[in-house]
Order: C-alpha cells, then sequence, then structure tokens
C-alpha cells in the first residue's frame, strides 16, 4: 500500500509540473511520451515489441499525433489575415498530414506482415492496427482541449483527466459502503452495480460544481455539466472493463511496472482513452453552438 501511495504521489507531481507548463511545447512533449509507453505496453501485450518495422511504425505514428495536432493552434482568427479561410485551409492541411502519417504506418505494418507471415498472426496485426489508431488520436486530445480555449483551456483539460479518476473514487466508495451486486463478475470481480451508479451519481455532482464554480452558477451550467459528467463516467467505466477483458484474455496482471503498485500506464490511462475524446467533443460541440457552459 505504501509503494501504491508514494508511486501515485510522485506521478501527481510529474503531472502537476506538466499541466503547470501546458501552454508550452512540454505538453505535446510529454503526451507523446506517455502516448510512446502505452503503445510500447500494448505492442509487448501481444509479443510484436521486438519486431522492429512494426513497433517502429505504430510508435511514429503515435509519437507524430500531439505534435501534428499542436501545430493547428498556433494559428487562429486573431493571428491571421483573412482569418477563417486561412484557419480552416490550415486545419485541412493537419488533417491531412495526421491520415498521411497513419495511412504510411498502416502500409509498414502490411507490408511487414506480408513479409513475415508464418510468425506475425492476424490478430496481432488488427491489435496494432487498433492500438494505433485509438491511443493517439484518444491521448493528442490532451493537447486539443488545452488549445480549444486560451482562458478556460488548462481548466477543462483537468476536468477531462479527473472525469475518469473521480468515477474510479465513486464507485470505489460507494461499492464498498452499497455494493452488493456484481456488475461483471468474470471481468472486475471488485466492481458492482452500487458502485457504478455512484460514480456516475458522484462524477455527475462533481462536474456541476466545478463548471458552477468556474462560469457561474444557473440551472442550464448544473444540469449539462451533470450530464456530461454522467456520460464520462459511464464511458470511462466501459474502456476500464475493456482493457481488463484484454489483459485477462492475453492472462497479464498489469500492462506493466512503470507505476509500481499501479502497473502501467495503460491500466492509469484505460479509462481516460476513452472519456477524454468524448469529453472533448460534447464540451466542442456545445462551444460551436454558442451555448458553452463557461461564457
Amino acid at each position: 500500500m505504501l509503494t501504491r501511495i508514494i508511486s501515485g504521489a510522485v506521478g501527481i507531481v510529474i503531472m502537476a509540473g506538466i499541466l503547470f507548463f501546458h501552454d508550452t511545447i512540454v505538453l505535446p512533449i510529454a503526451v507523446a511520451a506517455i502516448i510512446a509507453v502505452m503503445l510500447f505496453e500494448l505492442l509487448r501485450a501481444v509479443k510484436l515489441e521486438k519486431c522492429f518495422p512494426v513497433y517502429f511504425a505504430v510508435e511514429a505514428c503515435g509519437i507524430s499525433m500531439p505534435f501534428i495536432y499542436n501545430s493547428y493552434y498556433y494559428y487562429d482568427d486573431t493571428k491571421i489575415d483573412g482569418a477563417a479561410e486561412a484557419v480552416n485551409s490550415i486545419y485541412g492541411s493537419v488533417t491531412l498530414i495526421a491520415f498521411a502519417v497513419t495511412l504510411a504506418a498502416a502500409f509498414v505494418i502490411f507490408a511487414t506482415w506480408l513479409r513475415n507471415h508464418k510468425e506475425i498472426r492476424y490478430e496481432q496485426v488488427f491489435f496494432a492496427l487498433a492500438a494505433m489508431l485509438l491511443v493517439p488520436q484518444a491521448m493528442s486530445t490532451m493537447v486539443r482541449i488545452d488549445r480549444m480555449d486560451d482562458e478556460n483551456g488548462l481548466f477543462l483539460l483537468i476536468i477531462g483527466l479527473c472525469g475518469a479518476w473521480i468515477a474510479d473514487t465513486g464507485a470505489y466508495f460507494t461499492g464498498v459502503a452499497f455494493g452488493k451486486h456484481k456488475l461483471c463478475p468474470e471481468i472486475s470481480p471488485k466492481k458492482t452495480i452500487e458502485g457504478f451508479i455512484g460514480g456516475i451519481t458522484f462524477t455527475g455532482i462533481a462536474y456541476a460544481a466545478a463548471f458552477s464554480i468556474r462560469g457561474g452558477f444557473s440551472v442550464y451550467t448544473c444540469a449539462v455539466a451533470f450530464v456530461i459528467g454522467a456520460v464520462c463516467a459511464v464511458i470511462g467505466t466501459i474502456g476500464d472493463l475493456s482493457a481488463s477483458m484484454v489483459k485477462r484474455q492475453i492472462g497479464f496482471k498489469d500492462y506493466g511496472k512503470i507505476m509500481p503498485g499501479h502497473g502501467g500506464l495503460m491500466d492509469r490511462f484505460d479509462s481516460v482513452l476513452f472519456v477524454l475524446p468524448t469529453f472533448y467533443i460534447m464540451t466542442a460541440l456545445l462551444e460551436e453552438t454558442d451555448i458553452g457552459l463557461l461564457g
């Protein structure tokens, strides 16, 4: 338990340092490092970490994504003459580059599979492709959330990251106090239906309180923030259970040992993989319709 507490405290300090420099190149560098470790843990899970063409293709694609998306946010309608058209053009170019890098990496993976088809199974190939698509795109939303709002970006990033972890905390304490009915006993024996409901409720209330404090109290703010929190809690639980199911089918206890007592980064960010993109989409849609929660 002491090891787990110390490891968690160190992780919090590192994350705090990254967030302190969130508006610099430090954030995309840190996100790229997290992606690199997560992809390594996933490739090792299917025994592809020593297949160097596949490994380097997946890692190169993953590491590049935070920097590709970060490049777009150096330009906005206050910095470019001719504003909207120029920004749309830049965004289109960034999207095209991200697609081209992903396609090139996929080509390397398939070419390597053709050359080594007796050693590499199709399950490994498609697992690597899925990891290469999901992890970089999901984790790069850290950059996109932070850069989407100059004034509130850091707040939104912290809330987005905390969405999954608040749900876990609420579910744990509710499950300990009231848990009687197992949610998915074969995948995660400790999760209960009562804990699941508690996690949803706890996250919704935390979101409503946070957005009310930041943007001002209103019934609309509380209601919409509660819904966003509840949705994130549900999505986060699905992500957590999905990662646990993969580990059980592979026969792993943890994806890694980079955080003693906690496992690997995949073990810490499994639910975040689903929560961050969901949170980003919901908040971005609200901003686009000019009914955002923060004015």
